[in-house]
């Protein structure tokens, strides 16, 4: 399992730093207002594209290895299409973007629901691989379109260029993951009955799975919409620059938590996690620990430096997101546990009550304090959903916040990982 994660792990690098590429590139040709406008877009794609696991997501890699691949991709593209239409109208509605905006967001949006969903069923089908390569070359592509536009000047410095180096990045690694899955063995006819109980089936999971992303993600960005009608576009920007440094430091645990949930729903165990999965855990707890304290003793001059004279107060916002985002390392571990043994309410009522405390945080904090505010409200968000997740895996696996915390072992055990690199 080790390995599996270091390969994941090697990608997940990989893809950060181009994606930190990606921000500099905005952040230093577009400036803090063009940095936010990209982030508010990013956002709105995202947003629409959550309500797209309600009918897909991670239910998706669930199901992969127990159901034939047409029956669960064919419902998946539907309901893909019909969210996009309808999301980029609700965004219309919502905040009156210009047409033009709305056609970018309608179309970015559905290709990248189109390359998620084949990537999904890659993944459940342990092409793990393939999956790592393709989104390798998603963010690889978007950074070097950007590159060479912004490198080329003139009206090519403009927000509209993202959303052109979107369509390539999207677009070609999606059309380069039909081919795996057309070499897959399931037979590609449609057996109707078999069809509708597949789509009811990723429906009932889809519903219980995915209902917890939605509210974590209104946790992660829901600060940007309140900076934005609080402050303005310069604001997001600034702030956005400082999230995604710290985000960032999340491809540890994640690449830890996304083998042990492919593990676990091609396991037939129901036990509590197995003793290589929990030191697993406690190396990438203890990795997120290392980069939070190297990231947060940069200082602010590099930052201006990297980015620009007007990213200076990231530095502030990173400090405050930094025990949240250590916080955070356990929480997706205890989920992945949870979303593996299909305990899906769990996950929903850790989401409910970080969300509460997003909300509460965000209506008192930003206005006072501004993105200082926005980064403390996530911070006390995190600890509170986590607190919630550990308590509930304790009474389930006996296990409590200890069986995730780094000890001296974990420590002269990453250290050997190290040498031997």
């Amino acid at each position: 399992m080790l390995r599996r994660v270091v390969q994941n792990f090697t990608t997940r690098l990989a893809t950060a730093l181009i994606s930190f590429g990606i921000v500099w590139l905005t952040a230093r040709y577009l400036g803090a207002a063009g940095r936010g406008a990209v982030s508010l877009f990013v956002t709105d794609c995202a947003a629409i594209l959550l309500f797209i696991g309600l009918l897909g997501g991670s239910s998706l890699i669930y199901l992969a290895p127990r159901r034939n691949l047409w029956h669960l991709l064919l419902p998946a593209y539907g309901w893909a299409a019909l969210v996009c239409a309808v999301g980029t109208a609700a965004v219309g509605l919502l905040r009156q973007p210009g047409p033009g905006y709305l056609l970018h967001l309608g179309l970015l949006s559905l290709l990248q629901a189109f390359f998620s969903i084949n990537t999904a069923l890659l993944l459940g089908r342990r092409r793990e691989t393939i999956y790592n390569l393709l989104t390798l070359a998603q963010v690889a592509l978007l950074a070097g379109a950007l590159l060479a536009a912004f490198w080329a000047g003139g009206r090519w410095v403009a927000v509209e260029t993202y959303y052109y180096a979107a369509y390539l990045a999207f677009g070609l690694p999606w059309l380069l993951s039909l081919g795996p899955l057309l070499r897959l063995p399931d037979p590609r006819r449609r057996h109707g009955r078999r069809l509708r109980a597949t789509t009811r089936e990723l429906a009932r999971h889809s519903r219980g799975a995915h209902f917890s992303n939605i509210l974590s993600f209104v946790n992660y960005r829901l600060g940007y919409y309140f900076v934005a009608y609080f402050a303005d576009a310069r604001a997001v920007g600034v702030l956005s620059v400082g999230v995604s440094l710290m985000e960032a430091i999340w491809l540890i645990p994640r690449s830890a938590a996304l083998v042990q949930y492919v593990d676990l729903v091609n396991s037939t165990s129901t036990g509590p996690l197995p003793d290589s999965a929990l030191r697993v855990g406690r190396l990438a707890v203890l990795g997120t620990a290392v980069a939070v304290l190297v990231l947060v003793a940069m200082p602010p001059a590099v930052l201006t430096a990297t980015f620009g004279r007007e990213f200076g107060p990231a530095q502030a916002v990173m400090r405050l997101l930094a025990p949240g985002v250590v916080i955070m390392a356990v929480q997706m571990l205890i989920t992945s546990y949870f979303s593996g043994r299909a305990r899906y309410r769990l996950n929903n009522m850790a989401s409910l009550v970080g969300l509460v405390v997003t909300v509460a945080g965000g209506l008192l904090l930003i206005p006072r304090l501004g993105i200082a505010g926005a980064a403390l409200a996530s911070t006390f968000s995190y600890a509170a959903s986590t607190a919630f997740l550990v308590w509930h895996f304790r009474r389930v696996t006996g296990l409590g916040i200890t069986a995730f915390l780094p000890g001296p072992t974990d420590v002269a055990r990453a250290w050997q990982l190290l040498r031997q690199r």
